[in-house]
Order: structure tokens, then sequence, then C-alpha cells
């Protein structure tokens, strides 16, 4: 096994943008693709590791950029700068998504055919957002996602499955945003799936998440849980990956 990592340039209008591809090269053939999408911070390492893990495993990790190149906030009110535009503006949300996806379905060893998209806190949103605008997308992960959904709602054009990996605890996604997401899909008759973990707050697979009075801590047993939770979606809505 030889896990290729590339960073892959592309544009969203005057925007310069910077995903990382990782993949294993020991197959000629394209394999299933899943997009990553990042936190409110940014593209940072953590998207990027996650990309590289799911290479091992036989897909196509990209990881990719909403915020940039090289733009990363370096404290909460920074990152919070960079998410809120994009938050007011779910169609430019939408738009550097939808681009995200038609750059990595051209890259050489994504499989087309076969792409579907995970993104963790600010992430969760965004990919819920990809699915909302109708992507030829197999499936959509939230984990510990922000869930509130845009105005006017879009959800009747969803055509793919949705996982919802949510913590108890989250003060950032309540229950009743969850309840009133649950019902969004429930009307548009999406399948879905929401598996809530107990005690667990925002951010609970982020290792360096430490801050309780923000609602952000690191859960041991529901990033283990989630992770494995997702790896099972992503089979049945993939298929196997390359082994």
């Amino acid at each position: 096994m030889s896990i290729i990592t590339d960073t892959v340039d592309y544009r969203d209008g005057n925007t310069q943008l910077e995903g990382v591809l990782a993949y294993d090269d020991s197959w000629a053939e394209p394999r299933p693709a899943v997009l990553i999408a990042h936190m409110w911070g940014g593209r940072v390492d953590f998207v990027s590791q996650k990309a590289i893990q799911l290479a091992e495993l036989g897909y196509a990790g990209f990881a990719l950029d909403i915020y940039g190149k090289g733009v990363i906030g370096k404290s909460k009110e920074e990152n919070a700068q960079l998410m809120q535009p994009f938050i007011d503006d779910r169609k430019m949300l939408q738009q550097r998504m939808l681009k995200a996806l038609d750059t990595a379905t051209k890259l050489p060893p994504v499989n087309a055919e076969k792409v579907a998209a995970i993104g963790y806190c600010f992430g969760g949103l965004s990919v819920l957002d990809l699915a909302r605008t109708g992507a030829a997308i197999k499936g959509a992960v939230s984990i510990h996602g922000l869930l509130h959904s845009p105005s006017p709602l879009q959800t009747n054009q969803i055509n793919t499955k949705v996982l919802i990996l949510h913590g108890d605890n989250d003060p950032l996604a309540n229950i009743q945003s969850l309840l009133a997401l649950q019902e969004e899909l429930n009307v548009a008759d999406v399948d879905w799936q929401t598996v809530i973990y107990g005690g667990a707050m925002h951010a609970f697979t982020n290792p360096l998440a430490n801050d309780p009075e923000a609602g952000t801590v690191y859960n041991s047993t529901a990033d283990q849980r989630a992770w494995a939770a997702m790896l099972n979606f992503l089979q049945e809505v993939l298929g196997k990956p390359c082994e």
C-alpha cells in the first residue's frame, strides 16, 4: 500500500481554493470517493488526516476547501468571522460545495458515479446543504454538525441518503434543531438515520476540543462509535471500497 496525497488547486469565481486528495495508488481503476468538509476554522490537518484514513481503507478522500487557499482561522473570533458569511448566504455555501464536488469527480483516481460527502461541525451543515442542491452524491453524513436549515427550504431536491451523528449535549445544535431537521427530511421522504451519543458535546471527534464552557469537548467513545457508524454507512451507499 502506498498512500498518495496531492494538493488540488481549483477556483470558485475569483476565489482560489486548495483541497487535498488522498488515495492508495495500488489500484489503477477509479475508486469510490468521500468529500470531507471542514470545521469553522478552515481546511486544517484534521480533515486532511481524515482523507488519508479513508484512503487507507480503499476510498479516495478529498478534503475540500470552503474559505480559500491558505485561509485558516487562528481564534474562535476569526473562525466565526470566516464562517458567518456562508451561514448568512447559503446559496454561496452551496455553490462552494458544488464546485468542490465538480472538482473531485474530475480527478483520475475518483469514480464519479460513487461519491459521498461527510462534514464536521460547520462541515456537517455544508454537506447537508450540498444534498439540498440535488447533487448526484450517494450519501451525506453530518458529524456533530450545525443543523439549522436554510430559508426557504430546498429539501425536496435531496435525492441521497442522510446520516446524522449527533451529541446529546451539543449546545450548538440543540434538540429542537435536530427535530426540525428530521421533520424537514420526513416531509421530503428522504432516507435518513440519526445516531445520538449520550453525554457527547459539540466537536466530540476532535481530540483538541477541550472547552466545556463553549460546549466543545472531545469524547473518545463517541468518536470511535461515530467512525464505525460512518464507515458502515459509506459501505452501504458506495459499496465495498478497493481492497
